[in-house]
């Protein structure tokens, strides 16, 4: 049995819990999930404690770091973006993995054979170190806006291969000039930006749902871009964890449609 939680801080706003519980009905798995608020420096604790009877976590902010420190193993790509979002309990203990990569990619593919040579990355947390290594094969070159020069090194080894650039929080960006720009800051953090957004050549891809939407997506909407939402990487993120607790492959295209669905009316 799946006995499945997602940790995090704060938590209450999470759409894991239906996300996951909807597919476990469709795919007739016997499976329980639910949300645990766990702040910042409490993952070890919990498992220990409270925790001690799951055997499947999704890990959202503050915690996708700590958990290399927790895990009995951690995956190739998990150590590459130095985060991870996916703990298994096997035999040999807890097995950590990120399919936050693998849910970007996915979501990406929904607009056809889309290219982007240039990517704009507004923050640089764990989130955009696996929006980096997405990005890592597929890019000529990256820019990052952020606001610490201490978390430079590590995006670099999230996309060894890519060309990056890292400019000041206050830069005069043109947003319209990149041919993906992703959003990886929380709430409306980077709504800052909305005046450097006026006629978009390329996708805007806003990694988070809460809020919904962001100031920044519906600038962009209303002025005609191309957009992804948060809801499209929660899924695709999701239904790669929901293969992975349940060791057997999702139809993916329909899933995401099922998932989008109840995600879209829990939203509105």
């Amino acid at each position: 049995m799946i006995n499945a939680g997602v940790l995090g801080s704060p938590i209450s706003h999470s759409l894991s819990p239906l996300l996951h519980t909807t597919a476990y009905k469709a795919l007739g798995i016997d499976g329980e999930y639910r949300a645990f608020e766990v702040p910042s420096g409490g993952l070890g604790n919990f498992l220990l404690n409270e925790g001690k009877a799951l055997n499947c976590l999704s890990l959202t902010m503050p915690l996708k770091e700590e958990a290399l420190n927790i895990a009995d193993h951690v995956s190739t790509i998990s150590r590459q973006i130095a985060s991870g979002n996916t703990l298994h309990k096997k035999e040999d203990g807890w097995h950590l993995t990120s399919t936050d990569v693998e849910g970007f990619s996915f979501a990406l593919q929904a607009l056809g054979n889309f290219v982007s040579q240039t990517v704009l990355i507004i923050g640089a947390g764990a989130t955009a170190r696996a929006v980096a290594a997405a990005c890592n094969h597929k890019t000529t070159s990256i820019t990052v806006v952020g606001r610490s020069a201490s978390r430079h090194e590590s995006i670099r080894l999230a996309a060894p291969l890519c060309s990056i650039n890292f400019v000041e929080w206050d830069s005069q960006l043109n947003l319209d000039c990149f041919d993906l720009v992703v959003n990886t800051t929380p709430a409306d953090t980077a709504a800052v930006f909305l005046e450097r957004v006026n006629d978009p050549k390329g996708v805007f891809f806003e990694v988070i749902y809460n809020p919904w939407p962001t100031a920044l997506l519906e600038k962009w909407r209303r002025v005609g871009g191309s957009y992804v939402d948060g809801l499209d990487l929660l899924i695709h993120q999701a239904i790669s964890q929901i293969e992975i607790f349940a060791d057997q492959k999702v139809d993916r295209f329909s899933m995401a449609h099922l998932l989008r669905n109840e995600g879209l009316k829990a939203l509105h």
